[in-house]
C-alpha cells in the first residue's frame, strides 16, 4: 500500500474536514494498492428519506467507486462487519479494507452511555489491532468552527476527537487531507503527549 511498507500497523488514518476529499484520497490509497477491496459504507444508505443533499453524496460515492470493488453498507453495525471479514473461518487476509467514515459509525452510538461508549471503542481497537490486511479509515476532524451549539453536537466532537487519538496513536500511516491536498502526519509532525 502507499506509504505502509515497512509499517508494523496495518493502520491507515485519513482524517480532514467535510469536503476536503478525505474519502477520495482514501480511496486513491486502496486503488494504489492493488489488492481487492472491502469498502465499508458506515453511513446511512439514504434510500426513500428526505434528506436529498445526503442521498445525492451516497450516490457519488457508489458512482466512484471502481466495479470490482465489494461494498457492504454496514450501518451502525461496523463490528459485527470487521469481525465477520477478520475473523471467520475464512478471513479475507488478502483484501484491503475501507472504512468510510468513523464520524457516521459514531453517529449511529450517539445514545450509549459514556462506560458503553468506552467498551465499543476498546473492542473496535482491539480489533484494528489485531494481525490482518490494511484498514483504511476515514475519520472526519471536528472542532476546525464554532464550538456546537447542542449537547449532542458537543458529544460527537468529543467523542470522536477521543476516538481519532487513540487510533492515531497506533496508525502506521496518517494523512491528513484538507483542501483537496493530502499531508503526511506522520512524517511533519509530533505526537501530542498523553496526560
Amino acid at each position: 500500500m502507499v506509504g505502509v511498507e515497512g509499517s508494523a500497523s496495518r493502520l491507515v488514518m485519513v482524517c480532514g474536514p467535510s469536503r476536503g476529499g478525505k474519502s477520495r484520497w482514501a480511496e486513491h490509497l486502496a486503488h494504489q494498492d492493488g489488492r481487492p477491496v472491502l469498502y465499508l459504507a458506515t453511513g446511512s444508505p439514504g434510500d426513500g428519506g428526505s434528506d436529498l443533499a445526503w442521498q445525492r453524496r451516497v450516490e457519488a460515492h457508489r458512482l466512484r467507486r471502481p466495479g470490482a470493488w465489494t461494498c457492504q453498507e454496514t450501518g451502525p453495525d461496523l463490528q459485527g462487519a470487521l469481525d465477520a471479514r477478520l475473523h471467520s473461518e475464512h478471513p479475507q487476509a488478502d483484501h484491503l479494507l475501507l472504512v468510510d467514515s468513523l464520524g457516521s459509525w459514531l453517529a449511529w452510538h450517539l445514545d450509549d452511555s459514556d462506560s458503553h461508549w468506552r467498551q465499543r471503542c476498546d473492542r473496535l481497537l482491539t480489533t484494528l489491532l489485531q494481525p490482518g490486511p490494511p484498514v483504511v479509515l476515514v475519520v472526519e476532524e471536528t472542532g476546525w468552527g464554532v464550538v456546537p451549539p447542542t449537547a449532542i453536537g458537543g458529544l460527537f466532537r468529543d467523542r470522536l476527537g477521543a476516538l481519532q487519538q487513540r487510533l492515531m496513536r497506533h496508525a502506521g500511516v496518517a494523512w491528513l487531507v484538507v483542501g483537496g491536498r493530502a499531508l503526511d502526519l506522520l512524517q511533519i509532525s509530533q505526537p501530542v503527549p498523553e496526560p
